[in-house]
């Protein structure tokens, strides 16, 4: 296990709730890819290499925490805690796609809820304890859920590359 910097992803985050991007200046910038570097580093350690006072950094890692704009989080290797089954299933939906996603956004299996357009509808990342457990997912709740016209699924062999170093482009 290893603590990062995630840059959120959910649409609330991006608006801060209230609709508009929050603004983010070059020194915020350069403090969340400090914490991308080491999601543990010390406010002191990061005001040093940005040029702020120990107090500044934590005012702003604060303001960019209540804003949404990224989450400081300890991120595992599903295998080692027990997660043996990932997969990604794209699901195609009759209607209002909203109610759907807020569903999929509940269950605790669903890493990764997006929109998309294109092939389907939604794109969810699941995982899972076994196949078994993957399969109670997506047959008894996703496919039960109220909107949903069909699923396919893309069951992970193998993850070559999960980062989350994309933050600050």
């Amino acid at each position: 296990m290893h603590s990062v910097l995630v840059a959120s992803r959910s649409t609330d985050s991006r608006t801060g709730g209230g609709g508009t991007s929050p603004t983010i200046d070059a020194v915020s910038l350069a403090i969340i890819e400090q914490l991308q570097e080491d999601g543990r580093r010390p406010y002191a350690a990061i005001g040093k290499a940005v040029g702020l006072s120990e107090a500044a950094v934590r005012q702003r890692v604060q303001k960019l925490l209540d804003q949404g704009v990224m989450q400081i989080v300890a991120v595992t290797d599903p295998l080692t805690v027990g997660l043996r089954r990932q997969a990604m299933v794209g699901i195609n939906v009759e209607g209002d796609l909203d109610p759907v996603a807020d569903a999929l956004t509940a269950m605790s299996e669903c890493e990764y809820v997006v929109i998309t357009a294109g092939s389907f509808d939604l794109m969810v990342e699941i995982v899972c304890e076994d196949d078994d457990h993957l399969l109670e997912v997506i047959n008894r709740r996703i496919r039960t859920l109220p909107g949903v016209r069909s699923t396919e699924s893309f069951v992970y062999l193998k993850l070559k590359k999960q980062t989350y170093m994309w933050g600050t482009r």
